[in-house]
């Protein structure tokens, strides 16, 4: 199980004003600030807002011109160092996902940034209850003995909520499951996450396939995925 929800992405703006920095071309450069105004469009230069002409993402309100989105798409094609403009569009989001897909996330340590829920400090907080995990492959026999887990964890959190032994505490720590959906606020940006669409889209997990789609309804996601 995965879900990805509060998405935002900015720096559209500066990305392409530096984009265009080597060669001196801004004046090429046709991108808009993009506006809800009910019907949703595009800020001409006059300050004229034309509705319609863009299809304003529930992430970012930015229509980039043909232009700038061309020399993105073959500056990106060029490679890692001429597609560096890609560092600079940033993505932040709440993920839920369970420890063994964060385990793997966590390879991808360069250009990202992630507040979790503390497991260390919170994990005696409520009652674990099935829904706290990711368990929709298990069988009906293995979530029987699953159950059974959930059921020692939380006796161990009554003992600790009653007798605050660390004893007891060591006892919900080391039975929990992998299967922990954990939640994190994440901040990256369009290059790593093009790392990893393009390690992970194949990937066995579930989690990582589901992510990859995720990625494909980011604003101008060809950046990433092309």
């Amino acid at each position: 199980m995965i879900k990805i929800d509060e998405v935002e992405t900015y720096g559209w703006q500066a990305a392409i004003r530096g984009m265009r920095n080597p060669k001196n071309s801004w004046e090429k450069s046709d991108s808009y600030p993009a506006v809800d105004c009910g019907k949703c469009g595009v800020i001409d230069r006059d300050g004229i807002c034309h509705p319609k002409e863009h299809d304003c993402t529930p992430f970012a309100c930015y229509a980039v011109g043909d232009n700038d989105l061309k020399l993105m798409e073959t500056l990106g094609a060029a490679g890692t160092d001429h597609g560096k403009y890609l560092r600079m569009i940033t993505v932040t989001a709440d993920i839920t996902a369970p420890l063994y897909w964060w385990k793997e996330y966590d390879t991808y340590k360069v250009g990202t940034v992630a507040n979790s829920c503390s497991t260390m400090h919170k994990i005696q907080a409520k009652e674990f209850v099935l829904s706290d995990f990711s368990t929709e492959h298990l069988s009906a026999t293995n979530l029987i003995v699953f159950s059974m887990v959930i059921d020692a964890m939380n006796n161990a959190r009554l003992d600790f909520l009653q007798r605050k032994d660390k004893k007891d505490w060591w006892q919900m720590i080391q039975m929990l499951p992998t299967c922990y959906n954990q939640k994190r606020t994440v901040q990256l940006n369009y290059a790593v996450l093009k790392n990893m669409y393009h390690s992970r889209q194949n990937h066995k997990l579930d989690e990582w396939r589901e992510f990859c789609k995720w990625v494909k309804t980011l604003p101008y996601s060809q950046l990433i995925t092309g």
